[in-house]
């Protein structure tokens, strides 16, 4: 068995699988079951914190008094950040890219009641200048004496690789424990980080699965490259490198829609009509247009070699509250 770094342990884990009977139905050849990473916790729910568990244990263990983030306004991993900090005793300062909203609710909600400082700027100073930002902060922290940790969007990085790789050790628990295998493991892809822990996990315990990402912003050659890089970086803390071409980084495209965290109509009512089916509540970012993707790539033909499939629910509840005035029901 592989090395991993030390984590702290804060996540309810291990997070059941569950067979989505209906859906399942509605599919015929394909078994489609759903891990619930949703389930992680009340304030720190998703996946998000499987992999601050990794990432916060480094700042611990560093010393450091302040967490520092960033993400969109209505950020599963900058709300979870939060959470943790204040659970642990720390500070947080979240940057989050603002397009113009005005009413705080959701996550944003959320991150006041925690305690995290805030700082909104724009969508172009997201994308050209976040890490720089973030630097900033810390820089003004540390001369406060302060000791602050950056951790980069979605603790997609070399150590919060771990958490998804630690999450294929458990999903492959449960398959002896449950008598099944799983030949496929889908999950959302919005910075790169859940995927990268994935794959390592099952490329180390030479696992059959093929595991595929729906992403749901830029494409598939970003995300490539991403994967790359975070995969590359996670080896500096094993001394463990797994050998892998970008081919075999597996990224479902076409289901971005309107961009990032936009919605289009058949992605909510999919949402809806799943959640009226199974029960199952999946959010507009990032699961509501996987799962969508899913299910859709299943009925052109694309997935017929993969009978037992297995979606990740990472989690992002909060995030449908902004969205509900474009729900119709």
């Amino acid at each position: 068995m592989m090395k991993v770094p030390a984590k702290i342990e804060i996540a309810n884990l291990p997070t059941k699988i569950e067979k989505l009977e209906r859906l399942s139905k509605s599919l015929e050849g394909h078994e489609i079951y759903i891990k619930r990473d949703d389930q992680t916790g009340t304030e720190i729910a998703g996946n998000k914190v499987r992999k601050l568990e990794y990432s916060v244990k480094e700042a611990l263990n560093q010393g450091c008094d302040y967490l520092i983030t960033c993400g969109g306004v209505q950020s599963n991993h900058a709300r979870a950040t939060a959470a943790v900090a204040a659970k642990l005793g720390i500070n947080s300062f979240l940057v989050l890219r603002n397009k113009g909203e005005k009413k705080v609710e959701g996550n944003c909600f959320l991150d006041q009641v925690l305690g995290a400082q805030l700082r909104f700027i724009t969508a172009d100073e997201y994308s050209n200048h976040r890490m720089d930002i973030m630097k900033e902060v810390k820089a003004e922290l540390d001369r406060k004496g302060h000791k602050a940790y950056i951790i980069p969007e979605g603790a997609s990085n070399g150590i919060g690789t771990f958490g998804y790789y630690n999450a294929m050790e458990e999903i492959l628990n449960q398959e002896k424990e449950k008598g099944i295998k799983f030949d496929a493991i889908v999950t959302a892809v919005g910075s790169g980080g859940t995927y990268a822990g994935l794959f390592y996990g099952n490329k180390i315990n030479k696992n059959s699965a093929k595991i595929f990402g729906v992403n749901v912003c830029d494409d598939a050659q970003h995300f490539k490259e991403a994967i790359e890089n975070i995969l590359h970086e996670s080896f500096q803390y094993t001394n463990q490198p797994i050998e892998f071409t970008k081919e075999e980084i597996n990224i479902i495209d076409g289901y971005v829609g309107k961009g990032y965290a936009l919605s289009r109509p058949e992605e909510l009512k999919f949402i809806y009509e799943l959640a009226k089916l199974e029960g199952v509540i999946l959010d507009p970012v990032y699961t509501g247009k996987a799962m969508y993707g899913l299910v859709e790539e299943i009925k052109k033909g694309n997935l017929k070699d993969y009978k037992n499939i297995l979606f990740i629910h990472t989690g992002g509840l909060f995030g449908l509250f902004p969205k509900q005035d474009q729900f119709s029901f």
